[in-house]
């Protein structure tokens, strides 16, 4: 067994890695989302219809669900990797609850690991807020080309 300082060691070197990996398929994701709605939104001109705002939005959030799903999922890999969960559903669940900052504290890690479960936790608050604040972007952006054309031209 390692020393304590050993292992607190192997907890923020994987932490680190998990951090930098979330974070790049995050960035690159909502980049690709944001390539893939300017596309639609020459297409689709959702300004001129409702329901077409409506499908870009929901376009938008089922990608950021996208995202997170993948990401817990990297999370629960590793914790099944390091042996610290015994079954794939376990480790999705705690995964799931860390990452959303839930917490119930029904399934734990063993003392070995747990400071890279505190940081999946930071690093899953720090994506949320990041998809909260594209998608509060993206719908306030649908709402200003929707008042464009409601205004009477010149």
């Amino acid at each position: 067994m390692p020393s304590p300082l050993a292992q607190l060691s192997l907890n923020l070197i994987a932490a680190t890695a998990m951090v930098a990996i979330t974070v790049m398929l995050h960035f690159f994701g909502l980049l690709a989302l944001t390539r893939l709605t300017g596309r639609a939104h020459e297409r689709l001109r959702p300004h001129e219809n409702p329901l077409r705002q409506a499908a870009m939005i929901l376009l938008i959030v089922f990608g950021i669900f996208a995202l997170h799903t993948i990401q817990i999922w990297l999370y629960a890999v590793l914790y099944l990797g390091l042996g610290e969960l015994r079954t794939f559903e376990e480790a999705l669940y705690f995964s799931t609850v860390t990452f959303v900052t839930l917490g119930y504290g029904d399934v734990v890690l063993s003392p070995n690991w747990r400071v890279l479960s505190a940081i999946e936790g930071a690093n899953g608050t720090l994506l949320v807020a990041w998809s909260t604040a594209y998608l509060l972007t993206v719908t306030t952006r649908l709402r200003l080309l929707e008042h464009q054309w409601l205004e009477p031209k010149d």
